[in-house]
């Protein structure tokens, strides 16, 4: 049974140091534990050894993409709790469907409002989101 008064954990994967800066003010604000990968080859692995509850990730990534590692989070059986938001500059349409489509909870292009952001953030993190 969780937690009630744990707090949720947020992981950021985003390698732009103004873009993690936002999101971490962001995340501070409403109170969820998180923490930082900033490239692609590094975030899978904390990932599984962190298990947060949701991911808040950059498409556009050193070494692997966000698509990769969304890819990743869900053929692992034991991750399938996590929920995955992906973040991106080129927000097309197929874009939106390819991270959909690779088990992705949500998609937001960049540059976002922090208020669209907190939102879903808010969403997905909600019992039941």
């Amino acid at each position: 049974m969780p937690d009630p008064h744990r707090k949720p954990r947020v992981l950021v994967v985003e390698d732009e140091d103004n873009i993690a800066i936002a999101l971490d003010y962001l995340i501070s604000r409403e109170g969820y534990d998180h923490d930082r990968v900033a490239n692609g080859a590094d975030a899978l692995d904390r990932i599984r050894a962190t298990h947060p509850d949701l991911v808040l990730l950059d498409v556009m990534l050193p070494e692997v993409s966000g698509y990769e590692i969304c890819q990743g989070v869900r053929l692992d059986p034991s991750l399938s709790d996590v929920k995955i938001l992906m973040m991106t500059a080129r927000g097309s349409a197929i874009e939106r469907r390819k991270g959909m489509a690779l088990g992705a909870d949500g998609f937001i292009s960049k540059p976002f409002e922090l208020k669209e952001l907190r939102d879903e953030v808010r969403r997905l993190l909600a019992p039941g989101g």
